[in-house]
């Protein structure tokens, strides 16, 4: 091993080196070298956490791993592998999501420096509280392609991972995606929207259905639509797509018939859709086209995954796929739902199957699977160079905090294209300093949340800003100064109040709620301030102080050049599957090193592929 080499380190190092305690979490790309470097270099007491198996598609980087073990627990193969490279270092792996409540802040306070090798927001935004929480440094590391970067986060001394408040993902008009998609990515969203409302988390504002509410479809839109049945008070009875999908048992055939035939057939009687545009052409599952769109001799020698597919072979793909989905659906339990998975065989299929007919539908360009799933994932390939220079530069890190050198732990990038200076490896000069509006590591945990009291429900709330954008796990809700409880981390205490809007239970516009996190040990004051839901426009905004509720005056200088008041260096990243992340800062160059990139996603498995809408 490196460390036993004369001369390599100062021995004090080596002690301390050979008494550190380190936790790693991940073990994908970045995970599998980080692992290995510090078995190499001496580290005997180490824990790995991850909750991914392994796939096929992991082989190629995450060099631990081999064919035998696709399927196995990444966490569990990564040890068994590393303790080739030296058994009589003491390796635990957990099979297991970082977020569980069995790793809490006790559990973080046994080590001396945890190195995130992550793929989501959530999980860095979790292990980043605990980190603050129990006062241990935190080297966040990720990759995108080429570039890549290394940073510490210790409480009171540098930004912590939260200290931005992110961008807002990228959307697209609802109908747009519903009634007049332009580009692949118009259908890939559609599909997406369709399994969720097939076989997913069925949301009524994810509805896929052609809308009629379009301001380019007015007039008298839809007066030659299909014929609907009236109820005895005249009004139409709206079925939701999974009853009737259900009603038919899924059968491919009708299924089609209804996506691709009938409703396009209903959007052409909105005649003032087409006006300036190319009509869809309906099909019928009976009369598909056998050749793909441009497609030749030499493509379709191809693998099957990287080439087009013609309708037909869409067709046959999107029946087997329906087929199998309805059976994977019919064994959960009543109210579970199948989760859309990129890495899944059947729910890819699916995705990738209705997106290249319904791009064939509106004359749009059609893909093959292997781009779909990019585009589906937003997918920036991992590099296994890449890779395995950040995790080197990850255990010099963690080197220099064992020597108590913090300061000298500055963020380095690693760079596609040299510097001025010639260099492809850049550290920072200096820390940036923890933002004093953080609502995360500053002193005051404050936050502003616009939102619709009228419209969203108590579960609502919980779910999609308490847990997915503020990230608390199992938060705890009162009425500030009231004691009135209206979340409870208790199963069934608050349950009751789940249906109820925050306006039926007593909030109103001004209102102020304390949010607590046990698992965090985090608490989280919430100023609500009531805002009327618009239909295409998020539902909530989240503000980390309130003087940025009042917009910042234009400089005179702006005005005169008609400049904005924006960073040149600030591109939006939004992560919903597989990533690493990447933070991206002023250097010493006018170069941009890397971009900052964030997960949003459900699922914590961790890899290393990084995605960019």
């Amino acid at each position: 091993m490196a460390a036993e080499i004369p001369g390599v380190f100062e021995s004090s190092l080596q002690d301390f080196v050979k008494k550190s305690k380190v936790l790693v979490v991940g073990a994908g790309g970045i995970g599998c070298e980080i692992l290995k470097n510090l078995v190499l270099t001496g580290f005997s007491d180490i824990e790995i956490i991850d909750l991914d198996t392994i796939d096929v598609s992991n082989l190629n980087r995450q060099f631990l791993f081999q064919k035998q073990h696709v399927g196995k627990s990444k966490a569990v193969v990564a040890r068994e592998s590393a303790l080739k490279f030296n058994p009589s270092v003491s390796i635990k792996a957990y099979h297991a999501s970082i977020i569980s409540p069995d790793f809490g802040v006790s559990f973080f306070k046994q080590f001396q420096v945890v190195l995130n090798a992550l793929d989501n927001r959530a999980a860095r935004n979790h292990v980043n509280r605990m980190c603050l929480a129990a006062d241990i440094p935190l080297l966040e590391s990720g990759t995108a392609g080429y570039e890549g970067q290394v940073e510490l986060i210790k409480k009171g001394m540098t930004k912590c991972y939260e200290c931005d408040l992110k961008t807002a993902s990228k959307t697209y008009p609802g109908c747009t995606i519903r009634n007049t998609p332009s580009e692949p990515i118009h259908c890939i969203v559609w599909a997406k929207h369709l399994f969720n409302q097939l076989f997913g988390e069925d949301d009524p504002d994810e509805d896929v259905s052609p809308d009629t509410a379009d301001p380019e479809a007015s007039g008298k839109a839809g007066d030659t639509a299909l014929n609907t049945e009236a109820n005895d008070t005249g009004n139409v009875i709206r079925v939701s797509t999974r009853t009737w999908a259900q009603s038919c048992n899924y059968d491919p055939q009708k299924l089609f018939d209804k996506l691709f035939h009938d409703d396009i057939k209903y959007l052409l009687s909105m005649s003032n859709l087409w006006k300036t545009r190319r009509p869809p052409t309906p099909l019928v599952s009976t009369e598909l086209p056998d050749a793909a769109a441009g497609s030749s001799k030499e493509e379709d020698s191809g693998l099957k995954d990287q080439r087009c597919w013609s309708i037909a072979e869409c067709y046959t793909v999107f029946a087997n796929s329906c087929k199998q989905l309805r059976e994977q659906f019919a064994l959960l339990k009543e109210g579970d739902h199948l989760v859309w998975d990129k890495d899944d065989k059947y729910a890819m299929d699916f995705v990738a199957a209705c997106a290249n007919i319904r791009a064939h539908i509106f004359g749009i360009t059609q893909n093959s699977r292997f781009q779909i799933k990019s585009m589906a994932g937003n997918i920036i390939p991992a590099i296994a160079t890449t890779n395995a220079v950040i995790a080197g530069l990850v255990v010099l890190h963690a080197l220099r905090i064992l020597e108590n050198k913090l300061e000298t732990c500055v963020p380095v990038y690693l760079r596609l294209k040299p510097n001025h200076k010639g260099h492809v490896i850049v550290p920072e000069k200096v820390f940036e300093s923890p933002n004093p509006k953080c609502y995360v590591c500053s002193a005051k945990r404050e936050v502003i949340v616009k939102i619709d009291i009228e419209r969203m429900t108590v579960k609502q709330f919980e779910e999609i800003v308490l847990k997915k954008a503020l990230n608390m796990h199992a938060p705890d809700v009162t009425l500030d100064g009231q004691g009135v409880v209206l979340i409870s981390s208790e199963e069934g205490e608050t349950t009751s109040n789940n249906a109820k809007t925050l306006k039926e239970l007593g909030l109103q516009d001004g209102s102020v709620i304390v949010a607590d996190d046990f698992l965090q040990d985090y608490e989280l004051r919430i100023s609500i301030v009531h805002k009327a839901y618009v239909k295409d426009q998020p539902e909530y905004e989240v503000i980390a102080a309130a003087e940025d509720l009042v917009p910042k005056p234009i400089q005179e200088e702006e005005k005169k050049n008609g400049s904005k008041n924006e960073d040149d260096n600030v591109m939006q990243v939004d992560l919903e599957n597989e990533t690493n992340d990447v933070r991206k800062r002023k250097s010493d160059s006018d170069e941009i090193p890397t971009k900052k990139a964030k997960v949003d996603n459900q699922d914590n498995g961790y890899a290393d592929d990084i995605i960019v809408l």
